[in-house]
């Protein structure tokens, strides 16, 4: 069983060379406030409520989307023993300080992301 507490955030994606365009249409147009930082592959991030939304490029109809829904769970390395349990293959990604994180893929190819944030000393 995976012990999820919380969503964290959705990433969806926009077609390449549609980044200004897109900063502009959160940030200006709906008025989120963007999260200043250096964010995996050049996204974009904003305040979507109490959840955050990262937009980011990616070729239209590209095979296995990066889009995906991202959940807090308690305790990642019992999710990621429940997933291998299960036969659900493991992914991983880049780095992110302050979180620990994976990937899966449900089998119609939809994409989801476990975190767990490092807890401070």
């Amino acid at each position: 069983m995976i012990d999820i507490e919380r969503l964290d955030h959705v990433l969806i994606t926009i077609p390449t060379n549609t980044r200004e365009e897109a900063l502009r249409f959160y940030t200006e147009t709906l008025a989120l406030k963007e999260i200043p930082g250096n964010h995996p592959n050049g996204a974009i991030w904003v305040a979507f409520g109490d959840i955050e939304l990262h937009i980011r490029e990616e070729a239209i109809h590209q095979h296995n989307s990066a889009r995906h829904a991202a959940m807090v769970v308690k305790d990642l390395a019992g999710a990621k023993a429940f997933l291998q349990k299960e036969n659900v293959e493991i992914s991983y990604s880049s780095v992110i300080e302050g979180r620990e994180r994976c990937f899966f893929r449900d089998p119609w190819g939809n994409r989801f992301e476990l975190i767990e944030y490092n807890k401070e000393v």
